[in-house]
């Protein structure tokens, strides 16, 4: 009668195999938890990406018919004294010999809940901006042009939105996955991210407050 064997050799245990399936599923699960999710994460970047780039569209076109959201924005365009003193009003601000209106300069500021059109052009787009974005982010600049207004009329700039400062988080946890599939240890990959700067410009209209904008 032979006996079991209680123990075993070193040449038994080297070709045990015994679990290496659970070993390699822990090795590739990881990787492909990591694409996955990388997968869902991206894709959203990808759609508030594209988003916020049609929601600033939509902001520029509330903002060129509506009044200023930024203070000291003038209402007319002022004559320029002497140059323009003996120029009729009518006559176009960039007309030969001038220019003949005054030029505030570019007037920028950051959008406010107080102000009836920044809070006008966020209640439009707020919904389609990353969870994080805020009203602040939201940047108006007024800039003159001498080629649109004439002496005497509504000042006609070129109205800008830029959405600037937003961050994108990610929601799955890639940097642990990142880790356990080999990189290196206290990574930042799949935290969070700037979103890229993105703007739009239109030239003013009436800057009245319409009901149709």
């Amino acid at each position: 009668m032979t006996r079991p064997r209680l123990t075993r050799g070193p040449a038994d245990f080297l070709r045990d195999e015994t679990g290496a399936t659970l070993v390699e599923f822990a090795l590739v699960i990881s990787l492909f938890l990591l694409i996955f999710f990388g997968l869902i994460d991206f894709g959203r970047l990808a759609y508030h990406l594209v988003t916020s780039e049609r929601a600033m569209q939509a902001a520029a076109r509330i903002a060129a018919v509506r009044p200023a959201a930024c203070p000291g924005v003038p209402l007319e365009n002022e004559r320029i004294t002497p140059a323009a003193a003996t120029v009729d009003y009518g006559t176009s601000c960039g007309a030969a010999g001038g220019p003949y209106c005054v030029n505030p300069g570019p007037i920028t500021c950051s959008g406010v809940a107080t102000n009836p059109t920044a809070a006008e052009v966020w209640a439009r787009v707020r919904n389609t901006l990353p969870g994080t974005a805020t009203i602040a982010n939201l940047r108006f600049t007024y800039t003159y042009d001498a080629r649109m207004g004439f002496l005497g009329g509504p000042y006609v700039p070129i109205v800008t939105v830029q959405l600037q400062n937003v961050t994108f988080e990610f929601v799955t946890p890639l940097s642990a996955l990142a880790a356990v599939a080999g990189a290196a240890p206290g990574g930042t990959v799949g935290t969070a991210i700037t979103l890229p700067g993105m703007s739009v410009s239109l030239p003013g209209e009436d800057l009245a407050q319409g009901g149709n904008g």
